[in-house]
């Protein structure tokens, strides 16, 4: 075992991983990295198959965005927000509130996702109780399965019991309402008829119903809910669960009918991950926050934002001694590097070559997902814009589950990395969310890996028939 490995293992706590499980092995030790290729120490090629586990857009090295770096520390590296302004998160703010169109226009920034989500909670609950009166008790609704980041405010916000039930005496109450889970609804009444042609949605809406009637039991209760906070068109750690065609807007509408704002978190997939800048403007939804990370700085940096409205901005304005401040804050907001590289991703991402790049490589990436439906393993290949899920089952006929103590996606992604290959599951879903630079030939090859990996570890070599 390397010398960097054998630190790793004396010292390094890694998140949401067994450590008994990460003890037992030799750990993977990155050095470099290129485009869609990591090395490690031993000089092998691994291809970044989970953009970094959702974070890089362009790639690794890439030069715009060393030399946006490289030209900032040459200037300076970090200055306090309290007090003071500085060039490139002026520039920052400015470029987010064009992209995200009206009514954002104010942008608060932070260091990740969860802190982005704390900051509109934060906001909302504030707002809610100036609105309202003081007195009043703000509550807020997310969707089951919700993940929303590790701070106290956003684990409040998440359904996940693995992740969150551990720090439930840690928590505040907030309610949870059904998720758009095709393929486990239990209203869905649509056969497939063919393995890789499947009819999802066959139902009246009724997970559109269990919103509204959520609203309307709270609303009765006299204290409507302050904010709906949601992923828009995907739920990630949820398990890559896409949202069908119109139930944003659906929902939406709901929220807005009975008061609520809209708190969207597009940690992970803003940026172009589902085709448009963000999620929301895939249905036309204008939040009332939009909470973005991950890619903001193209995976370089830690930096996020919190967008906000003039109304929401208002209700903090006063004189000194009222109080109405934002009293929230951290070391490292507005920080010039991370503001650079943000800046330079951004053009990145707007060009002409970039979006071209983007739109082959979702037709692309498409196609190859096709080839894993012939195994009796998949059950579910759910894909928007670029980002990937599929679900392993035990019986792809009656949808039935592996266990988790089969540790069946991690077996699988433990055999994706002998092939050269480095994702993480979520559960038994496979994620596959390659970098924009992503190859036609690295396509084939992370799809390839996934194919031979699920045959080797489930053992299913019998393709499916079509049909039952």
């Amino acid at each position: 075992m390397n010398t960097l490995a054998k630190l790793d293992r004396a010292h390094v706590w890694h998140p949401f991983t067994q450590m008994r499980d990460w003890l037992r092995r030799e750990p993977i030790v990155i050095t470099s990295g290129k485009g869609a290729v990591l090395r490690d120490v031993h000089g092998r090629k691994y291809l970044d198959a989970n953009a970094s586990i959702w974070t890089n857009l362009h790639g690794h090295q890439h030069p715009k965005i060393n030399a946006a770096i490289a030209r900032q520390l040459r200037k300076i590296s970090h200055s306090s927000a309290l007090g003071f302004a500085n060039e490139p998160a002026s520039l920052l703010a400015a470029r987010l509130v064009n992209l995200a169109g009206k009514p954002l226009n104010k942008v608060f920034f932070s260091d990740d996702g969860s802190t982005a989500l704390e900051v509109a909670l934060k906001l909302a609950h504030e707002f809610t109780r100036r609105s309202r009166g003081p007195k009043t008790k703000p509550r807020f609704l997310s969707l089951d399965g919700a993940y929303h980041g590790d701070t106290i405010g956003a684990v409040s916000l998440g359904h996940i019991d693995q992740f969150h039930k551990a720090y439930g005496g840690m928590l505040f109450k907030t309610d949870k309402v059904m998720s758009p889970y095709c393929y486990r609804c239990p209203f869905n009444r649509a056969k497939p008829e063919r393995a890789d042609a499947r009819e999802y949605r066959k139902c009246n809406w009724e997970c559109v119903g269990k919103v509204e009637q959520k609203f309307f039991a709270q609303k009765k209760r006299g204290n409507p809910y302050a904010a709906f906070v949601y992923e828009p068109l995907l739920q990630g750690a949820a398990g890559m669960i896409p949202q069908p065609a119109r139930w944003l807007k659906r929902v939406t509408d709901i929220a807005r009918a009975h008061g609520a704002l809209l708190i969207a978190d597009e940690v992970m997939t803003g940026f172009g991950r589902t085709g448009k800048h963000f999620a929301s403007q895939r249905e036309g939804v204008p939040p009332d926050f939009l909470c973005l990370a991950k890619g903001l700085t193209g995976g370089y940096l830690p930096m996020a934002a919190t967008l906000t409205t003039q109304r929401v901005f208002d209700a903090f304005l006063g004189e000194y001694e009222e109080f109405k401040t934002f009293f929230h804050g951290h070391s490292f907001t507005g920080n010039q590097l991370g503001a650079s590289a943000a800046l330079a991703s951004l053009e990145i991402l707007q060009s002409q070559v970039s979006k071209i790049t983007r739109v082959k490589l979702e037709t692309n990436f498409a196609q190859k997902l096709q080839s894993l439906w012939a195994l009796p393993n998949v059950g579910d290949i759910r894909r928007a814009g670029l980002v990937a899920g599929v679900e392993l089952v035990r019986n792809w006929c009656t949808r039935e589950p592996f266990a988790l103590r089969e540790r069946a996606g991690i077996r699988v992604c433990e055999a994706m990395a002998r092939r050269g290959v480095l994702t993480r599951p979520v559960g038994n879903v496979i994620v596959l969310m390659p970098p924009y630079c992503t190859t036609p030939a690295e396509v084939r090859r992370m799809v390839s890996a996934l194919r031979e990996s699920v045959t080797e570890v489930l053992g299913g070599r019998k393709e499916k028939t079509p049909g039952f």
